[in-house]
């Protein structure tokens, strides 16, 4: 018994020390989710989640290392242990929750179908029946579409990220996609290419599927930085720093708080 408590010890001592002794946090992300992360015309890493990340960085006294990654594969390449944590609007599901352990939740947007203007469609499966619907690979409205829409038979096609499914929704290859809806108003709406669409019926919200919230995941193992992460957002909220940073992208209250 005292062997396992010695060593139990030591494993604590060892994270503590670990998280002491930083001096880069890795994040992965996919940057192809405007307005949360995104690359500039010249290349570089910008958004929402880039500018709260760099923060967070700063905060805790370590250079900030970004690692882009596939959505869709990017809990293996967390558990890979390719970076140390993803910041890349991950939604806190309890099916991801069985993977990954998250900071406390950065924000909570609600999905919503877009179509072409007048279509008449709703984020139904009775409305979207005979219609095909794109999603992002690995995303919360993937699985949301799979568990309710695909099942009733209405045709869910999958693209390896959200940017890729407008010149498919544009060129009539698919009727609508459903994502979230700050994504969609900023990655499309206010877009040219967006000229005659819009959200098509009513938020959607299930917190199976969609979550409860977006945050930063992190092996299982690592309480240690977790804790110092969730340190860091909080001292932001309390000195004004996230309502600074969520004003440059948005006119509402993401938060909640």
């Amino acid at each position: 018994m005292k062997r396992i408590i010695l060593g139990a010890v030591l494993a604590i001592a060892a994270l503590a020390a670990q998280a002491k002794d930083m001096t880069e946090l890795r994040f992965g992300v996919d940057p192809t989710y405007a307005p949360f992360e995104s690359k500039s015309p010249s290349g570089q890493l910008v958004g929402f989640e880039i500018d709260l990340g760099n923060e967070i960085c700063r905060r805790l006294q370590v250079h900030c290392v970004w690692v882009e990654t596939g959505f869709d594969g990017i809990i293996p390449a967390l558990q890979g242990r390719k970076f140390d944590a993803i910041l890349s609007a991950m939604s806190i599901t309890p099916k991801r929750e069985e993977q990954v352990a998250f900071s406390e939740p950065l924000f909570n947007t609600p999905s919503r179908l877009i179509a072409k203007e007048g279509s008449g469609l709703l984020p139904t499966a009775e409305s979207l029946r005979g219609k095909a619907v794109g999603v992002a690979q690995g995303s919360t409205q993937e699985a949301y579409a799979k568990a309710y829409w695909a099942t009733a038979g209405i045709n869910v096609v999958s693209y390896a990220n959200q940017e890729q499914v407008y010149p498919d929704l544009r060129s009539g290859r698919i009727d609508a996609t459903f994502t979230d809806a700050l994504a969609g108003i900023n990655g499309f709406l206010k877009t040219p290419q967006g000229s005659g669409y819009g959200f098509a019926g009513q938020d959607v919200s299930d917190p199976k599927t969609l979550g409860k919230g977006a945050g930063i995941g992190f092996r299982k193992d690592d309480s240690a930085l977790r804790q110092k992460v969730d340190q860091a957002i909080d001292s932001m909220l309390k000195d004004g720093t996230y309502k600074r940073i969520e004003q440059k992208y948005f006119d509402i209250d993401i938060h909640g708080s």
